[in-house]
């Protein structure tokens, strides 16, 4: 089985995606942004043969529209109900016996190679997060031997997230990938490459 790559995404809405990034450019650069980088990243991950990719959507009854190819080889999964924690528990779930890598989809840095090297760390690790500048991270993987409640406890949107999701790792061998920054905000946008 091909491991797996869950992108974790909102619907592209007008008003409902990236409302941090929304408040210092306005609602339809927001929008405008956050379908751009959602799409670019699909494509080069579609691309990708060693790897399969499932777009992990959330309001879960929404329908998205994807370009050419995406719309042939991408399959959609809903998030389901819950805090942050609770679906992507649900989501590595879902793939009980393959090796899953979960990303979110505003990190523009992020490339293809960056998941082959959190699949090869699971090969000496049970699990490997890559961190994010703001205190999260991009990026969580597990092999089949998972933590069994992985994101309990969590401070989301804090510069607390990866130390609390650590925590519940504390009895698990970790990798840590390289550091990248997300874009929550105007200020994050001077960052990105």
């Amino acid at each position: 089985m091909k491991n797996l790559v869950l992108v974790f995404a909102r619907v592209p809405r007008l008003g409902a995606v990236k409302r941090r990034l929304a408040r210092d450019l306005g609602a339809r650069a927001a929008l405008r942004f956050h379908r751009a980088t959602l799409f670019h990243l699909l494509l080069r991950l579609v691309a990708e043969r060693r790897f399969a990719t499932v777009l992990c959507l959330t309001p879960d009854r929404s329908r998205l529209i994807l370009p050419g190819r995406l719309g042939r080889r991408l399959r959609i999964h809903p998030q389901g109900p819950g805090d942050l924690g609770k679906r992507m528990e649900r989501a590595f779930r879902a793939f009980p016996h393959r090796r899953v890598a979960l990303i979110g989809s505003d990190i523009p840095a992020l490339s293809p190679a960056d998941l082959v090297r959190a699949f090869a760390a699971l090969g000496r690790a049970e699990a490997a997060f890559g961190p994010a500048g703001d205190g999260g991270y991009w990026l969580v993987a597990q092999g089949p031997r998972r933590a069994d409640r992985p994101f309990v406890a969590v401070r989301w949107s804090s510069r607390q997230a990866l130390a609390d999701t650590l925590r519940n790792f504390r009895h698990r061998r970790v990798i840590f990938l390289r550091t990248l920054r997300d874009v929550d905000t105007a200020a994050d946008l001077h960052f990105s490459p």
